[in-house]
């Protein structure tokens, strides 16, 4: 099965939102009622939400010659190789790493717990309290395994966004980077991600909202994983199992029944 990456060129995004647009559509998710922030952002809405899975955001940034200058980036999941999130998630099938490189989120198994939540290195998934369940975009798993690129990747004019096979865009990443003297961003050998991106020259990622400049798998989710939940699973072996051995010698709890007269 091949594997996919998602390859962003932010030096060619314009912040036209035609991939929020598309991702809205495609996934037939519900417009939010939001407001103008006027001299604060053109950001619009303000944030990722249970409803919206990709976002343009607008940050003003000082540029090499001390002027202040606008970088709009395309955020959404980032389809980490060995996601934290699903290492987290204690539901199985709720996420799922596919061989095409997605991560891809089942509603019917998720509690709503947020422990996926806690855990990205790059702040996605996103709650809903009244739904009870979580949310973030999924690569459009639907249409990448029928040969068709993501909806967000086909609404982009500008070349912003490109879709393809994991060493080819891996390669094209490298050679633009070149290029342009930028940078690319995830660049952790050891927490690698299905989207990368391609910064400009002399942005710093500190100067960017929702970036985290070294992400990696939390300590926290690898003792959970590999210390404590195998002793809880264990626990309640045993526990399960101790109650099988009672019913086998004892037999059902009978509950015995009060004599007339109270007695």
């Amino acid at each position: 099965m091949a594997e996919f990456v998602k390859l962003i060129d932010v030096s060619k995004c314009t912040g036209c939102r035609g991939c929020q647009v598309a991702c809205k559509n495609w996934n037939e998710l519900p417009a939010e009622k939001t407001s103008f922030l006027g001299s604060r952002s053109l950001q619009n809405p303000p944030e990722l939400s249970y409803n919206t899975w990709t976002l343009i955001r607008f940050d003003e940034v000082n540029s090499e010659d001390g002027k202040l200058k606008w970088v709009m980036r395309h955020d959404a999941c980032l389809h980490c190789e060995t996601p934290a999130c699903a290492k987290a998630c204690p539901s199985p099938g709720a996420l799922v790493k596919t061989a095409e490189g997605a991560v891809v989120h089942d509603p019917k198994y998720c509690i709503g717990c947020k422990a996926c939540i806690s855990a990205c290195p790059f702040n996605i998934p996103r709650n809903s309290a009244a739904e009870e369940k979580m949310a973030k975009c999924s690569l459009c798993y639907d249409r990448i395994t029928n040969g068709k690129k993501p909806a967000c990747v086909t609404a982009c004019p500008t070349g912003c966004l490109d879709f393809g096979y994991k060493d080819d865009m891996i390669a094209k990443a490298h050679k633009k980077a070149e290029a342009s003297k930028g940078a690319i961003y995830p660049d952790n050998h050891s927490y690698g991600t299905n989207v990368l991106y391609v910064m400009p020259a002399g942005v710093k990622l500190t100067d960017l909202q929702n970036v985290n400049p070294k992400p990696g798998m939390p300590t926290t989710i690898l003792w959970w994983k590999n210390l404590f939940k195998p002793f809880t699973l264990i626990g309640m072996g045993a526990v399960a199992g101790f109650a099988a051995l009672h019913y086998f010698i004892k037999g059902p709890h009978l509950v015995e029944k009060k004599k007339e007269g109270g007695e």
